[in-house]
């Protein structure tokens, strides 16, 4: 499923949840339209950035880190 609107988007002070493709620090977690979280390293989140917001119903983005997402920075 996919979604058709754009997900909400909260900036928070830390995220304490690791990268689930390779084990560093989280700057993005995505809460899944169906379901679930990923998280992601700054590495992994501007390489599948295109991929994360159409999958997504909730993005959570550490406070700083500048992510090529919808919310239009990077």
């Amino acid at each position: 499923m996919t979604s058709l609107l754009s997900p909400e988007i909260i900036t928070t002070a830390a995220l304490t949840e690791r990268c689930d493709r390779c084990g560093a620090a989280a700057k993005l977690e995505v809460a899944l339209t169906g379901g679930g979280t990923l998280a992601f390293c700054g590495h992994h989140a501007k390489k599948h950035a295109g991929r994360i917001a159409p999958i997504a119903a909730k993005i959570t983005v550490e406070d700083g880190f500048d992510w090529a997402g919808p919310m239009g920075t990077g």
